[in-house]
């Protein structure tokens, strides 16, 4: 029987076999199973990102959608984008609304993504696990319930002036105490014995399209039945020595690459770890890249791919020219909402995966479909209500995503897994543990655990500002007011921060990794 490694407080999991971070404990272990039992990277993150939306229906689940990047140890990379596509019918008029039936606008892709993942497996990587064996522990934790996480707690208490309104939704889930979810296991169990395509032709889809519409909601069986993971190739940037992978838009993959191209021009890794200078140049190269943001779009109804023009070397230079070492860019952006959570996992054979999967807003449009159990996802509400944006609302289209899971190469293999929750911080955060651990050589634990930043609005707090962790230091603080930076001091160990996680995969073979101390998980290491 293995023996698993489980991450220690404060520290970092360990193994020279396999490993699985997720930000639930009880997800890592279901994940760690299958590894256990030779299952490989997909295999365990299809197991564990089922238990994840399970136990964190806040910000996770099957009426959300997941975006993926695996690799197997000789570098051969893929991309999949388990992305829902606008309904068919016509767009809503004026403003997109954020919550309730009217902002379930698009489909939920990821239990196809499981689909199309587990095929990838079986084909390329000798996958022998059937869904329905990877859905079991699923299955259990929602018929037999599990203690409410922190994090569900601190979200519900968070939107309870809301909650009322939204439909099916006050009868189903907790504050506190042990949550199940009886109907819920009953999908999961259809699912399991149907296959992940029940979800959108069969039985279950029925069932599905029957509660939408019931709740008002504008997508159809037809809209069900067109949904379909996308398998892409991975954006690449070079940085220092090691190859960053990002997913292609409509993600905001472009967008993490961008501010690290700005930044290897810049000194960072002649600044301290974490000292003023390193942040400000942090967060001085994120303006430049988020000042490009508003042309990512769904390829697929854009005249041009935006990737190669984005990250053209010349372009970057000069953004990273444009930035002063001594003087803060003043910011009035756009924020965009979000929550999502990250799987990792690095399996036997050295194969990596890391996936993303969200419901966008914390607990999604607030719906829950019919009888299902069903917790749906409002990722319409990424679109753009101006006309002229490449964002703009379509029928069939995809919006503008904040997902983006990264692997990062060394010599060719896979050296790094990681990704975060958290929208418009995901690109921040990676980049804050990416120079840290890159630059500065920071381990995954300690790198997690730096103080985080958030450049904008969120959502308790609507100025443009610079907020930070107060564990970042008196000094620091005053270092960044000086450059002028407006700063909003947050708590240690914020839930605004985020929850990311890191395996790192040493020229030996050696793994070690950590999911956020934000975060209920942790890396299991076999």
């Amino acid at each position: 029987m293995a023996q698993f490694s489980r991450q220690p407080p404060g520290g970092n999991a360990s193994s020279t076999t396999a490993m699985i971070a997720t930000p639930h404990w009880l997800a890592s272990e279901a994940g760690a199973k299958v590894l256990a039992r030779g299952g490989n990277a997909i295999e365990a993150l299809v197991a564990a990102g089922a238990a994840l939306g399970v136990t964190y229906p806040h910000f996770c689940g099957l009426g959300g959608d997941g975006v993926w990047m695996v690799s197997d140890r000789q570098g051969r990379a893929r991309t999949f984008l388990g992305i829902g596509q606008a309904a068919a019918s016509a767009p809503p008029e004026g403003e997109i609304p954020l919550r309730g039936p009217q902002s379930t606008l698009t489909t939920a892709a990821l239990v196809d993504s499981w689909d199309k993942l587990l095929e990838f497996s079986a084909k390329e990587w000798a996958g022998r696990e059937s869904l329905g064996d990877l859905l079991a522990d699923a299955i259990e934790i929602a018929e037999a319930g599990f203690p409410v996480s922190p994090s569900q707690r601190f979200w519900h208490d968070f939107r309870a002036s809301e909650i009322d309104a939204w439909p099916g939704f006050v009868p189903l889930f907790r504050r506190d105490g042990v949550q199940r979810q009886p109907q819920l296991a009953a999908t999961l169990r259809a699912i399991a014995r149907r296959g992940a395509r029940d979800f959108y032709e069969g039985e279950t889809a029925d069932r599905i399209a029957k509660g939408l519409a019931e709740a008002g909601s504008p997508l159809t069986a037809a809209d069900l039945a067109a949904s379909q993971t996308q398998m892409v190739e991975p954006l690449r940037l070079v940085y220092r020595d090691v190859e960053l992978l990002a997913p292609p838009p409509p993600t905001q993959g472009v967008t993490t690459l961008g501010i690290m191209g700005v930044l290897r021009s810049l000194a960072v890794n002649g600044t301290a770890a974490g000292d003023t200078q390193h942040y400000h140049l942090l967060v001085e190269a994120v303006k430049q890249a988020f000042l490009d943001r508003a042309a990512i779009a769904d390829p697929a109804f854009t005249q041009h791919d935006v990737s190669p023009r984005l990250l053209d070397p010349a372009r970057l230079g000069a953004k990273a020219s444009a930035v002063q070492a001594d003087q803060a860019l003043t910011w009035p952006q756009v924020y965009q909402h979000g929550d999502t959570s990250l799987l990792a996992a690095v399996d036997s054979e050295g194969r990596v995966a890391s996936l993303l999967q969200s419901i966008y807003f914390d607990w999604g449009s607030g719906v829950v479909v019919g009888d299902t159990g069903i917790l749906w996802q409002n990722r319409g509400a990424a679109f753009s209500s101006d006309p002229k944006s490449p964002n703009c609302h379509a029928p069939g289209k995809r919006p503008f995503y904040t997902l983006n899971p990264g692997l990062a190469f060394r010599a060719g293999r896979p050296h790094l897994v990681y990704g975060t929750q958290g929208a418009d911080g995901q690109p921040q955060t990676l980049a804050l543990i990416l120079s840290l651990m890159i630059d500065h050589g920071l381990d995954p634990a300690s790198a997690l655990a730096m103080p985080r930043f958030l450049l904008g609005r969120t959502f308790s707090d609507s100025r443009d500002s610079l907020k930070i962790e107060e564990t970042v230091g008196a000094e620091v603080m005053a270092g960044l007011v000086a450059r002028g930076h407006e700063v909003s001091a947050i708590p240690a160990l914020s839930p605004l921060g985020g929850q990311a996680g890191v395996i790192r995969i040493g020229a030996d073979g050696a793994i070690e990794g950590a999911h956020d101390p934000r975060s209920d998980g942790g890396a299991i290491g076999l």
